[in-house]
């Protein structure tokens, strides 16, 4: 009787895993796979890495690496940067990127928080279980805001 004994993986197979997972983890927030693949090289490997490095590294073309690097560059998670000597633009992860991310998540509810308010001053008071819901929404907003603030603090200390 023969056994099957599994092959060792490499190190190449243990990045590509990783990279992969990652993808899978930004689909499951609802970014793109290719946003997660990218931030998944960019933590593994020692980078900068050119739009062409990525694409090759990847597999995937370059428009699809200009749009996710746009992205993940306006969640303030990667950064863009140049290389003495060298043209075209490079990519790296940021400095405390996930500070960066919280930042921008808090900005964002604190425009949230204001519509909703916006929205229950306009509301007349008679509309009880609206106002009651809405009040919920903005207390949720509110203490979101002040948790994700601490968190950024904590982070920004490492």
């Amino acid at each position: 009787m023969k056994y099957y004994k599994p092959m060792k993986k490499t190190q190449t197979d243990n990045t590509n895993q990783f990279v992969e997972q990652m993808g899978l983890i930004a689909q499951g927030d609802g970014l793109p796979r290719i946003s997660g693949q990218i931030m998944g090289l960019l933590l593994i490997e020692d980078g900068p890495f050119s739009f062409a490095e990525i694409a090759q590294r990847l597999s995937i073309s370059r428009a699809s690496v200009s749009t996710n690097t746009r992205l993940l560059e306006g969640l303030r998670i990667i950064d863009r940067v140049s290389k003495v000597g060298e043209r075209g633009d490079f990519f790296q992860y940021a400095v405390n990127p996930y500070a960066n991310l919280l930042q921008g998540v808090t900005q964002r509810m604190e425009k949230a928080s204001l519509v909703v308010k916006e929205a229950r001053t306009a509301l007349p008071k008679s509309w009880e279980k609206s106002q009651s819901r809405l009040a919920d929404l903005e207390s949720f907003y509110s203490e979101y805001r002040k948790s994700t603030t601490q968190l950024i603090k904590q982070l920004s200390k490492e």
